[in-house]
């Protein structure tokens, strides 16, 4: 049974404001998160603008942990998911442009095979 008491009835009317609240900012940090993966797949985005999109939400996971939208693990993870996503991508190195149909040149040189002793 719901309490009665103003005090009671006060909180639950505070407790509605910041869910409301709460629930704008955790939307804005799921799409500025979809918006970063999207970027780091991307390839003929540039890096600039792919660093900015990043930057941004790794910001927007920050401000929503220190407000206490998020757990503070919680945008560490996702923030760890985003970085390992961008440094398996700096490995790789930049995707190789698509080339044209029957293009031998595109094609790279298979590595001799090492001698079995």
């Amino acid at each position: 049974m719901a309490k009665r008491t103003a005090s009671a009835k006060k909180q639950a009317r505070a407790g509605a404001r910041r869910a409301t609240r709460n629930r704008g900012t955790r939307s804005e940090v799921k799409t500025l998160i979809v918006k970063a993966r999207r970027s780091l797949g991307e390839t003929s985005g540039d890096e600039s603008e792919r660093a900015a999109t990043m930057v941004e939400a790794l910001r927007a996971l920050d401000r929503a942990a220190a407000k206490g939208v998020l757990h503070p693990n919680n945008s560490a993870r996702r923030k760890s998911r985003l970085a390992r996503q961008l440094a398996k991508l700096a490995v790789a190195g930049p995707a190789p442009a698509k080339a044209k149909k029957g293009g031998a040149a595109a094609r790279p040189t298979p590595a001799p095979a090492a001698k079995k002793r």
